[in-house]
């Protein structure tokens, strides 16, 4: 099972790791906390040497109620921050999350290896065209509606079954495109109530019928800390747990905002397979 990023194909048979760079003031959990080039360096260099494949920047907070910015908005906050993790850390998979098209194809045009899309091509006509001329990796995530929409979609007669059958409908669209790499993300926190989230979670081994290597991005989210009764900065303990059990359950790749525990989530669970 592997991937070709920027000509280098990466074994996703073994986990990996895809650290979390949110260039956004109003992200839920480190909104606003990179704000000038030292900082996203640092951090950069940090999430690298603690063993991050991927590093995941996102210029659009999803967060429910998010502000909506412009796209050109969107390409500043992006643009400038690929090309410098570029020229200081060349090597760098950076992966940029948009669902817009145009953020998507200049990104890749500036370095970036490939595009992660919370609607998997729903909220631009272009994205997957887009996609399938750039002939790069696209994780494409399951959500109903849009960030200011999707927390009055939670209704579902049998969720995981819904969830299967959009990612089948999905990657055959993708595939038409001339998609070749595709990635799935079940979307915790996406359309889905806390309940929910625990219920995809604990069936998530049923979505490799797609034959898609699998994202869980479950990180300091408030189905953690709202069943601790806690917040997002005291939730890293129980996000470890759960990746855990995403990985007993299939997950290929964990998008983290803490790589160094997460790497030693994967280490154990290497180790406990071997």
């Amino acid at each position: 099972m592997t991937i070709n990023c920027k000509g280098k194909l990466i074994d996703l048979s073994t986990p990996k790791v895809m650290g979390i760079l949110n260039v956004t003031p109003d992200s839920f959990f480190d909104g606003g906390k990179y704000k000038d080039y030292t900082e996203i360096l640092n951090q950069v260099e940090t999430m690298l040497k603690d063993g991050a494949t991927f590093i995941d920047i996102g210029g659009y907070s999803s967060r429910p109620n998010a502000d909506d910015i412009s796209e050109a908005e969107e390409l500043n906050r992006v643009i400038p921050v690929v090309e410098l993790i570029l020229t200081h850390f060349p090597k760098t998979l950076i992966s940029i999350d948009t669902f817009r098209s145009e953020v998507a194809k200049q990104s890749i045009e500036a370095g970036a290896a490939l595009i992660n899309d919370i609607s998997a091509g729903k909220l631009d006509d272009n994205m997957l065209s887009t996609i399938g001329k750039l002939a790069v990796p696209y994780i494409m995530m399951h959500m109903k509606g849009n960030p200011k929409t999707m927390q009055q979609q939670t209704q579902y007669e049998d969720l995981t079954k819904e969830v299967i059958a959009y990612f089948a409908e999905r990657i055959a669209v993708a595939h038409r495109e001339k998609i070749n790499d595709i990635i799935i993300d079940p979307g915790f926190g996406f359309a889905k109530t806390t309940a929910q989230n625990f219920e995809l979670l604990n069936k998530l081994e049923l979505l490799q019928l797609t034959e898609k290597p699998i994202l869980a991005g479950i990180s300091r989210k408030s189905m953690i800390y709202k069943t601790l009764k806690s917040n997002s900065e005291n939730a890293l303990n129980g996000t470890t747990a759960l990746h855990m059990v995403a990985l007993e359950k299939g997950a290929k790749i964990l998008r983290v905002h803490d790589v160094k525990e997460a790497m030693e989530c994967v280490t154990l669970y290497n180790q406990l397979k071997s």
